[in-house]
């Protein structure tokens, strides 16, 4: 009996001794640098849900631009140039009297040229434009995903922490308990 309490006050020991190691090795792994506590902290003061603060209010020729953009980049306008083409051609082809754009259809030609030369500049300004906005909308992303990261390991701290408090009173307890069955032992030997 007397080396059964033993053996048992011996693994006792050994498990306090591995939870205190193991509540030691957490606490090591789990601690925020100071780097990361200071970007938690200002991160924390900035607003996820705030606008881009890069990016300046649209001036009028960004707005026409990107009015532009959408009225040339929509199926509408498709559809309504091809109509527009096709009786263009089809008047000249068939004309009554006389043809004002004859078959190489020059002036069809140099209109087309003319649009394309106006239309592709504007829409690489709304594009360049947009392209700023995607950035500024990353780096917003960016920050948001570096908080959470940062608040997702403050979690796990905080609950190692609350596993090495809750490992400190078992140990506790289980020293107690050693003492009282020592205590017990003591007056029945003697």
């Amino acid at each position: 009996m007397a080396q059964s309490d033993d053996r048992l006050a011996d693994s006792v020991r050994d498990v306090a001794a591995g939870a205190r190691t193991v509540a030691a090795l957490f606490d090591e792994i789990t601690a925020l640098s100071q780097e990361d506590q200071a970007l938690l902290r200002d991160l924390r003061k900035a607003r996820a849900d705030r606008a881009p603060r890069d990016v300046a209010p649209a001036t009028l020729g960004q707005r026409t631009a990107d009015r532009i953009a959408g009225i040339v980049g929509s199926w509408r306008f498709i559809i309504i140039q091809s109509m527009l083409l096709v009786a263009w051609l089809v008047l000249n082809i068939f004309a009554w009297t006389s043809a004002w754009d004859p078959y190489p259809f020059i002036l069809l030609n140099l209109m087309l040229s003319f649009q394309a030369a106006y239309t592709a500049p504007i829409l690489l300004m709304s594009q360049n434009r947009q392209s700023e906005i995607d950035r500024q909308t990353q780096r917003n992303d960016y920050e948001v995903n570096l908080k959470a990261e940062l608040e997702i390991e403050l979690l796990h701290q905080k609950i190692d922490m609350l596993r090495a408090r809750e490992m400190e009173r078992l140990i506790s307890v289980i020293q107690e308990l050693q003492k009282d069955l020592a205590a017990r032992r003591q007056p029945g030997e003697a």
